[in-house]
């Protein structure tokens, strides 16, 4: 091949591999030019979805409380949930719009029911996501404790159960609490609940699902068997359409027709060790609700597990709460106080063996009114004439100054109250 031949082809070759190089650079440039484009397009839909949701969560919190006083509700359809627990449909009866809430408020009642002097107040969660049309309550039937054959059983939960029927008009406070989902935010959470207290649980996993069904769940419910567990359906449901929503179901006492693998997944009680095995860490967000000591142990097994104080939300329903911590062995209790109620001119000594000023007040006699017992309705709110009080919780209402929801109050010094 002669010189001419040679430098030709080196020119072609040479002339080839420039138009490749050109043509990898110029792929190279428009891949990264996509891959940039499908990033801003993400952060932009991120975005808008976070803007979104911030939107719907400050509207919410306007709409919440937005009417003052009683509203009257009427019951449009009770479905029964379990052996003794059954879902109340409400309605506005004057069909006016209804506000919307945060997942895991509750609705406070205002009941005439027979033989009791006054309309008696009672807090039920609210137990389905917000809708423009009803309200939900799901309400358990609350029985005798065994352990005392003399107590009764629950006053306002019966009466709904024997007395109530649709048709029925109730009288009705807006929304309210402090123990609420935040759905603005798409962080991964773990709900725990125990019984009934699956009843804000639910309203929070339905609104997650319905307005960020990408947000990842981890539910933990504990019941004693078959016969008690509500919502089993709706909530299997949920799980099967989306693989975002981990639910895990403990019987501590299974029936011989309930079948592990089918109505369960796992024997015993709902416990920290269980939360251990099978959640990947610990950096999560926990919202619980259920019977104070299943909180308690929960509460003290996660706070051991190093989970920070703030990142636990408990709702106890009832005076059942999460346990105060006693003392360290050796350190002197709490000096004894005097608590003066100032209408009923009576004077008790406080040594820390009741559990709130409410207890204390009723042990004397002292007639203060009072609905949840666990400083969400307000209605045990009493003016303080002197003296210091504080709240074992945050209050799940709003409290002025000067004075203390009884049923979460302690004393901090010697105290006068206007009852």
């Amino acid at each position: 091949m002669d010189l001419a031949k040679i430098i030709s082809l080196s020119g072609v070759v040479l002339f080839l591999l420039v138009t490749v190089n050109l043509a990898l650079l110029l792929l190279t440039t428009l891949r990264r030019a996509m891959a940039l484009g499908e990033q801003r397009r993400l952060d932009g839909e991120w975005f808008s979805e976070r803007l979104a949701l911030a939107r719907l969560q400050l509207k919410r919190q306007e709409n919440a409380g937005s009417w003052n006083g009683n509203r009257k509700f009427e019951i449009s359809r009770i479905v029964k949930e379990s052996v003794d627990a059954s879902s109340f449909y409400l309605v506005p009866h004057d069909k006016k719009p209804l506000p919307s809430f945060l997942p895991g408020q509750f609705l406070t009642f205002e009941i005439d029911v027979p033989g009791q002097r006054k309309r008696v107040v009672r807090c039920y969660s609210l137990s389905d996501r917000p809708r423009p049309d009803y309200y939900r309550v799901t309400i358990k039937r609350v029985p005798a404790p065994t352990a005392v054959p003399a107590a009764k059983p629950g006053l306002v939960s019966n009466h709904f159960h024997t007395a109530f029927k649709v048709g029925d008009i109730l009288d009705v406070k807006a929304p309210g609490g402090g123990f609420f989902l935040d759905t603005s935010r798409l962080t991964p959470v773990v709900l725990l609940a125990g019984g009934v207290g699956i009843t804000p649980i639910m309203s929070m996993v339905n609104e997650i699902m319905a307005v960020t069904p990408q947000r990842e769940i981890w539910l933990f419910l504990g019941v004693r068997n078959g016969s008690e567990h509500l919502m089993k359906e709706p909530l299997e449901q949920l799980a099967r359409t989306n693989d975002r929503l981990r639910l895990h179901v403990s019987y501590s006492q299974p029936a011989a027709t309930d079948a592990q693998g089918r109505d369960y997944h796992h024997a015993g009680r709902l416990d920290i060790s269980l939360l251990r095995e099978k959640l990947p860490a610990n950096n999560f967000d926990y919202f619980m609700c259920g019977p104070g000591p299943m909180m308690a142990d929960l509460n003290e097994g996660l706070l051991a597990w190093g989970v920070p104080e703030e990142s636990i939300h408990l709702e106890a329903f009832g005076p059942a709460s999460v346990k105060r911590t006693a003392p360290p062995t050796g350190e002197p209790a709490s000096p004894q106080l005097k608590v003066s109620f100032s209408r009923t001119k009576k004077d008790a000594a406080w040594d820390g063996q009741a559990e709130s000023l409410l207890d204390l007040a009723l042990a004397e006699g002292v007639p203060i009114a009072y609905g949840c017992r666990a400083g969400n309705c307000g209605t045990c709110k009493t003016a303080i004439k002197s003296g210091k009080a504080k709240h074992r919780k945050k209050p799940g209402c709003e409290v002025e100054a000067g004075t203390c929801l009884t049923c979460i109050a302690l004393p901090e010094s010697d105290l006068s109250l206007d009852a």
